[in-house]
């Protein structure tokens, strides 16, 4: 854990070593990326979820339902 705080503590030095202009250029970089991992995360999720139902293992009903399948 201390050996990520001091690489984490250098890249935060080195960040602030750039021009405002090149920070903010980082910032967007940064926010682009993680919007695109959320996106490849949400689309393995809805893949995964499609091929449960294809295979049938989802099940539908209300809560109702389901709480009866749980108290059986």
């Amino acid at each position: 854990m201390l050996e990520k705080t001091s690489t984490f503590q250098k890249v935060i030095e080195v960040v602030e070593a750039l021009e405002l202009e090149e920070q903010a250029m980082l910032v967007d970089i940064i926010q682009n990326r993680l919007k695109q991992q959320q996106r490849d995360a949400l689309l393995k999720e809805v893949t995964q979820a499609e091929s449960d139902y294809t295979q049938g293992n989802v099940r539908r009903g209300s809560v109702a339902d389901l709480m009866a399948d749980l108290d059986a």
